[in-house]
C-alpha cells in the first residue's frame, strides 16, 4: 500500500519513534495518540515485528487471583478490601469466595485507612511508570551527539561545575569536581574532543573517612581507565557523629577531582568560549 504524502511521508522516522515508544512499554492506543496516527493499517506497519508489552496481554486464566482472593477472604477481608488489593470486580470476587464463611465486619475506619493506603500505592506505581516512559522517550529524542553539540555541552558543564578564576584570587586552573559518574564520563569525553591527552590528567578522590575508601578509589580508577599512579592522595573528610548523612551505603563513592596539568591556556579558552555563548544567547533575545 503506498503512503499518502503529508504526516506519513517520513515513514522510517515515524517507525523509529513508534518502535522506541513500544519498547518503552506503551500500548497501541498510547502510541497512536502520541504520534497522531489515525490509520490502523499504518500503525500495524509501524509496529510490525514489535511484540506488545507484557502489561497489555490478557491473562489466560485467573487461577492465581482466585486462590489469593479465597486466602484473603478466609483471613477476614471484605469484598471492598479484596477488590482494592487485587483490582478485580466484585462480581468475580463473589463467585470465587462464595464458599468460605462471611467474616466479621471490620472497623470502617480501619477499612478506610487500608483503602486509602492501597490507592496511594497504586498512584505511586502509576506515577513511577509515567516517569520511566517520559525519561525513555526523552532519551530517544537526543540521538547521536555531534562534535559541536558535545563541545557546547562541555563548556556549559565546566562553567557550572568547574573551578573558576576570581579577580581577587588569580587561579587559572582547569579543575572539575563531581560525584556523578555519568557527568565525569561526559566531561572526559569533552576533554578528549579538545585534544587533552590523558597523561595530563591527575585525579583525586574526596570522600568521608567512614565510607569504603578503598572501594571508592578502585571504582573511580576503573571508570576513568587510569592507573592508580595517576591518582593523588585521597582527601578524607572527618565524620561528625552529630550529622545525619544521607549519602551513605554501597553507592556512595565520594567525589572525583579531575585536574588538567599546565591548564592555564585551556582555562582562558574555556572562559572565552563561555563568554561567547552568553553573548550569542543574549543576541537571540534582541
Amino acid at each position: 500500500m503506498a503512503l499518502s504524502p503529508g504526516k506519513y511521508a517520513d515513514f522510517e522516522g515515524l517507525r523509529d519513534q513508534a518502535v522506541a515508544l513500544r519498547r518503552a512499554g506503551l500500548s497501541r492506543r498510547q502510541i497512536r495518540d502520541r504520534l497522531h496516527v489515525d490509520n490502523n493499517d499504518i500503525l500495524n506497519r509501524l509496529l510490525e515485528g514489535e511484540p506488545p508489552p507484557a502489561w497489555t496481554k490478557r491473562p489466560n486464566a485467573k487461577d492465581d487471583l482466585r486462590e489469593r482472593a479465597r486466602e484473603l477472604r478466609l483471613q477476614g477481608w471484605t469484598y471492598d478490601q479484596i477488590q482494592v488489593e487485587l483490582g478485580c470486580s466484585k462480581s468475580s470476587i463473589s463467585l470465587w469466595v462464595r464458599d468460605p464463611p462471611r467474616p466479621e465486619r471490620r472497623d470502617p475506619t480501619e477499612q478506610a485507612k487500608l483503602a486509602a493506603r492501597k490507592r496511594w500505592e497504586h498512584e505511586l506505581a502509576v506515577r513511577d511508570g509515567e516517569r520511566r516512559l517520559t525519561k525513555a522517550s526523552a532519551e530517544q529524542e537526543i540521538g547521536e551527539l555531534s562534535n559541536r553539540e558535545l563541545f557546547m555541552a562541555g563548556v556549559a558543564l565546566y562553567w557550572a561545575e568547574g573551578a573558576k578564576d576570581k579577580p581577587y584570587d588569580r587561579r587559572e586552573n582547569v579543575i572539575f569536581v563531581n560525584s556523578d559518574p555519568d557527568v565525569i564520563e561526559l566531561y572526559l569525553a569533552w576533554l578528549d574532543l579538545l585534544g587533552v591527552a590523558r597523561d595530563r590528567l591527575r585525579f583525586n578522590v574526596m570522600i568521608h573517612e567512614s565510607a569504603d575508601v578503598t572501594g571508592a578509589e578502585q571504582f573511580w580508577a576503573d571508570l576513568v581507565g587510569a592507573d592508580r599512579s595517576a591518582f593523588n592522595k585521597t582527601t578524607l573528610k572527618k565524620h561528625n557523629p552529630k550529622t545525619v548523612r544521607l549519602n551513605v551505603g554501597e553507592n556512595y563513592r565520594g567525589c572525583l577531582t579531575v585536574r588538567v596539568s599546565q591548564g592555564a591556556d585551556l582555562y582562558r579558552r574555556i572562559e572565552g568560549w563561555w563568554s561567547g555563548m552568553v553573548v550569542a544567547a543574549k543576541q537571540r533575545t534582541t
